[in-house]
C-alpha cells in the first residue's frame, strides 16, 4: 500500500492512499466465492451458480462493498503508519474501482492539536474563601419571611412594597393597542414587574382612584410597536395592600421544618446551608479560574469539525429549553462559535490531562456526589435510582468527579492562596468560562 500525506493549513490533512490491485483482486475474489454459496437462482440448485453469472448479476455491488471494507481497513492503517489523530469522520474521495485495478483515494480530515500545557506551574490562583456571619444569617431569615409575606388591604395612599390590584388600559395617540388592557392585575410597587413610570406612578395611588399615567418606553423595548412611544396609560386602583411579614416565633420555625420551634435550631440549619452553598461556590469559582488559566496558557488551532459539532449541539439544547429553533442572527452565531471554541478547547486540554495522567472516576467518589445531588430532591433513593437505570446520566456526573479531579491535579502544581471575603461578596463573583 502506498502512502502519501499532505497538510492543508495547521490541522488539515490529505492522505493518497493507493491499494495494490492484488489485494483487490484478492479481496473481491473471496467475497465472491463467499456469496456464490448462498446465492440462489432459477435452474441452479443452492451453490452451484456459476461464478460468471453471479458476478453478472452482483459484480458491481461486490465492488462496493470492496472498495468501502479495503478503504476502511487501509485508512486505518495509514492513519497509524503516520501517526495522526483524525478529529473526526474522514471526506473520502475515489476514483472508480473495476477487477485487476487499483483502489486510489483520497482522504481529507483534520487532526487533533498538539497540546504542550498540561499544568499550571508558575501561575497564581486565588481560592475565595467565605465565613458565614450572623448578619447572613439574619439577611436569609428576611429573605424566607418575605417569602411567606401576606397582604392585608389598607386604605391609606400606597408606598413602596405595597401591593396593589389594578386594571389598566393604554392608549398611543388615543387608540388601544394589543397588550395594553388588562383586568385584575396584582403588582408590588418596586418589584420591576410593569415598567417603571407605571410604578412610580401609582405611589400615592387610593383605593377606588383611576389615575392616568403617561409613560414613555424605552427604544429599546422588546416589542418594537412599542419602542420609543409615550404611552397613555388609564389605571383604575382596586386595592391597596401593605405586606404583613410571619412573626418570628416558634410557629414560622415550625413551618420551616424544625420540630421543636427553637428559632436557635432554626438558625443553625440556616447557617449550615449556607455554609454549604459558599463551600460549593468557592469550588465553582476556583474551577473556573482554573479553567481560565489552562486556557491562557494554550493557544492553539482548534478543529472546525470539533467546534460545528459543538454549536450544533449548544443550539439543540436551546431549542429544548425554548422549544423553537433559535433565529439566525449575525451576532448570535458569533456568540455561538466563541463560546463553543472555547469549550472544545478546554475539554481538548482536560481530555489530555485524563489520558496523560490515566485518570479516572473513583466510585466511591462519584456514589459521594450522586448523593449531595440526591440531597436536593424530594425523593433522594429515587434520584439516585434514576441515574443508576440510565448510563448516560451517570456518565454525566462520572463527568463531573473526574473534572473535579482534574481541578485537584492542576492545583497541585499551580500557587494557590486563599482570600478571605463576605458570603454576599463571594455570590457577587463572575464564576464562567465564555
Amino acid at each position: 500500500m502506498q502512502v502519501s500525506l499532505e497538510r492543508v493549513g495547521a490541522l488539515g490533512r490529505r492522505l493518497t492512499v493507493a491499494v495494490p490491485a492484488d489485494e483487490v483482486e484478492k479481496s473481491y475474489g473471496a467475497r465472491l466465492q463467499r456469496l456464490s454459496t448462498r446465492v440462489k437462482l432459477p435452474g441452479f440448485r443452492p451453490g452451484k451458480v456459476p461464478l460468471k453469472m453471479v458476478e453478472a448479476r452482483y459484480g458491481g455491488e461486490l465492488m462496493e462493498e470492496v472498495a468501502g471494507d479495503l478503504i476502511e481497513t487501509s485508512f486505518r492503517e495509514a492513519i497509524g503508519r503516520e501517526g495522526l489523530r483524525p478529529a473526526g469522520g474522514p471526506r473520502i474521495s475515489r476514483k472508480s474501482l473495476a477487477r485487476g485495478a487499483t483502489l486510489e483515494y483520497t482522504a481529507e480530515f483534520e487532526v487533533y492539536p498538539e497540546i504542550e500545557r498540561l499544568d499550571l506551574r508558575g501561575v497564581h490562583i486565588e481560592r475565595p474563601v467565605a465565613q458565614i456571619a450572623a448578619e447572613d444569617v439574619e439577611r436569609t431569615v428576611e429573605t424566607i419571611r418575605k417569602q411567606r409575606v401576606t397582604w392585608s388591604p389598607i386604605a391609606r395612599a400606597a408606598r413602596a412594597d405595597d401591593r396593589l390590584k389594578i386594571d389598566f388600559v393604554g392608549r398611543i395617540a388615543g387608540k388601544e393597542f394589543e397588550g395594553g388592557v388588562a383586568k385584575g392585575v396584582s403588582v408590588v410597587l418596586g418589584a420591576g414587574t410593569l415598567l417603571e413610570g407605571i410604578e412610580n406612578g401609582l405611589v400615592g395611588a387610593t383605593a377606588g382612584e383611576v389615575k392616568t399615567l403617561v409613560v414613555p418606553f424605552p427604544a429599546d423595548h422588546r416589542n418594537p410597536a412599542l419602542a420609543g412611544q409615550t404611552v397613555d396609560f388609564e389605571v383604575t386602583v382596586h386595592e391597596v395592600a401593605e405586606p404583613v411579614l410571619p412573626e418570628l416565633n416558634a410557629e414560622f420555625a415550625g413551618t420551616l421544618g424544625v420540630p421543636d420551634g427553637s428559632l436557635e435550631t432554626l438558625r443553625a440549619d440556616i447557617r449550615a446551608n449556607l455554609e454549604r452553598e459558599a463551600a460549593a461556590r468557592s469550588r465553582t469559582v476556583l474551577r473556573s479560574r482554573v479553567w481560565k488559566a489552562l486556557l491562557e496558557g494554550n493557544r492553539f488551532e482548534v478543529p472546525q469539525s470539533l467546534v460545528n459539532a459543538e454549536i450544533a449541539r449548544m443550539k439543540s439544547q436551546e431549542q429544548a429549553l425554548r422549544g423553537a429553533q433559535p433565529q439566525a442572527d449575525g451576532m448570535l452565531d458569533a456568540m455561538y462559535r466563541e463560546r463553543a471554541r472555547a469549550r472544545v478547547v478546554l475539554g481538548l486540554i482536560v481530555g489530555e490531562i485524563v489520558r496523560a495522567r490515566g485518570l479516572k472516576a473513583d466510585p466511591a467518589r462519584v456514589r459521594q456526589r450522586l448523593e449531595e445531588l440526591a440531597a436536593e430532591y424530594e425523593s433522594p433513593p429515587q434520584f439516585i435510582e434514576w441515574h443508576h437505570k440510565n448510563p448516560e446520566r451517570l456518565a454525566e456526573v462520572e463527568s463531573l468527579v473526574l473534572e473535579d479531579r482534574v481541578v485537584e491535579e492542576l492545583i497541585a502544581t499551580a500557587e494557590v492562596s486563599d482570600k478571605p471575603m463576605g458570603f454576599r461578596e463571594l455570590l457577587q463573583i463572575q464564576a464562567a468560562v465564555e
